[in-house]
């Protein structure tokens, strides 16, 4: 057996030797590429380099992306090394690609439509939207997907294809919101009395934005009340308190000036003829 092996490596050395000489340096372009990899996309989404001037919203991607073509750049080294007609295998990975694309289409559509997302920008991170019904704010986009965080704490991971292909609402962009504070008054109270409530209500908090300046106006005849309402702008930290609070002072403030504010009520009226034909029947 020893002869055997010992005529075998005689016969097939210089064979062995430069194959093991390619496997160790596959193995090490395998491994630099995996710590290459590794800190291009620490480098991407390390807060403290250069690209933290990038929009937030781009750095997953960017780190994906890059970690996959140093894969791929490795990956072309390795065959090279072995002999393989790298520019045939480009020219098949291209055919297959086509094949693959056209099976994954809805896949793909979903890589297209974060790209667009990452163009355009409509959102970033951090922003608060309305995409397509999901509502929440925006944790992530990535290649296939983008992640929401709901005001009640779940996560939902929507695709981008259905993100992009909706109405996309952004609550955060213009940095300011409107709120529209409405109370019904009585018929016998006086409209007057019921607007100077709410601009002493406005001029009083100082949360609302001088500019656009708060208005007060009627906005509709109910069928119990008369509508009233203070349109008033805010900046989006401080838009839902504000809310919150005006609507409980609203209440104290019309009721303090002697206002009502009545509830959902209709009058009936009774004709003679009817009023005789529910006598008749009482009588029956």
């Amino acid at each position: 057996m020893k002869d055997k092996l010992l005529a075998f490596w005689q016969s097939h050395s210089e064979t062995i030797i430069t194959l093991g000489y390619k496997v160790i340096l596959a193995l090490v372009i395998l491994v630099a590429s995996a710590l290459i990899a590794r800190s291009v996309k620490k480098a991407i989404k390390n807060s403290k380099s250069p690209l933290k001037r990038v929009d937030s919203t781009l750095l997953p991607l960017l780190s994906s992306i890059a970690g996959y073509l140093v894969y791929i750049i490795g990956g072309l080294f390795i065959l090279d090394i072995f002999g393989v007609n790298t520019a045939s295998l480009i020219a098949l990975m291209g055919a297959a690609g086509l094949a693959i694309g056209l099976a994954l289409k809805n896949t793909l559509s979903n890589i297209a439509a974060g790209i667009m997302l990452l163009i355009l920008r409509p959102f970033k991170i951090g922003d608060f939207v309305d995409a397509s019904g999901t509502l929440g704010t925006v944790s992530e986009i990535n290649l296939f997907t983008t992640i929401f965080k709901t005001t009640d704490g779940l996560y939902i991971a929507s695709p981008n294809g259905k993100v992009w292909g909706g109405n996309i609402k952004n609550f955060t962009r213009n940095g300011k919101r409107r709120m529209d504070i409405v109370v019904g008054i009585s018929y016998a109270d006086s409209i007057d009395v019921g607007l100077n409530v709410l601009k002493e209500l406005a001029a009083s908090e100082s949360r609302l934005l001088a500019e656009p300046a708060p208005k007060v106006m009627v906005t509709s005849i109910g069928e119990s009340a008369v509508n009233i309402q203070l349109r008033a702008w805010a900046v989006n930290g401080d838009y839902w308190q504000t809310v919150w609070d005006l609507n409980k002072r609203v209440k104290e403030a019309i009721e303090g000036a002697g206002l009502s504010i009545p509830f959902p009520q209709r009058t009936l009226h009774i004709s003679e003829s009817m009023a005789s034909a529910i006598t008749v029947n009482k009588d029956a």
